[in-house]
């Protein structure tokens, strides 16, 4: 079987259930988004693997929530039997993200993205996540009746940007990396 098939060449393509869209079409571009924000994550893993090898579990969990969701995102008429993130998945998020928080001192001021490499990496991922969610967000509100979205989907890229971001600050807290500090210039 080829690689290639042409269908796209028009550019149109094919959602779950067989329905053709343009490219453009907002369902297409939440999926698309949901699915770089999947290839950050496996960038970062380069980064975590020698530093934080027990990461990787949780992130390949991640990215396997991730394809779940982009599939969900890419079928405009869902069955209720089908794969989808699920409250227990957001509950899993928000388990982690007190964990890295209450691993580093609290946070007092706004933090510029980087430190070590794994940070910028993680810093990377969640604007990714928050691009992702902000396209889920728009095929929400322009979704036609009987193609809405779920509102776990939000939820979720919501809680994942603040994983993110928790385990960015971690990161350099192990490592021994000072955050960088934003000061407001006037």
């Amino acid at each position: 079987m080829k690689l290639y098939t042409k269908r796209g060449d028009l550019g149109q393509t094919d959602l779950f259930g067989g329905e053709r869209v343009f490219k453009d079409d907002a369902r297409v571009a939440a999926y698309g988004e949901v699915d770089e924000l999947n290839a950050v994550l496996g960038w970062t893993l380069c980064a975590a693997a020698p530093n934080a090898p027990d990461w990787a579990p949780r992130v390949q969990h991640i990215q396997d929530r991730l394809f779940v969701l982009g599939a969900e995102l890419a079928t405009p008429n869902r069955r209720e039997s089908a794969p989808s993130v699920t409250e227990a998945d957001i509950a899993e998020l928000e388990g982690w993200i007190d964990q890295a928080s209450d691993a580093v001192p609290p946070l007092r001021n706004f933090v510029l993205p980087g430190g070590n490499e794994l940070a910028a990496r993680l810093h990377l991922a969640r604007t990714v996540c928050r691009r992702a969610e902000r396209a889920v967000v728009t095929l929400a509100r322009q979704a036609a009746p009987g193609q809405s979205v779920a509102p776990s989907a939000i939820v979720f890229l919501n809680r994942l940007s603040d994983l993110l971001f928790a385990w960015a600050r971690l990161a350099n807290h192990a490592a021994g990396t000072p955050e960088i500090v934003w000061h407001p210039r006037s």
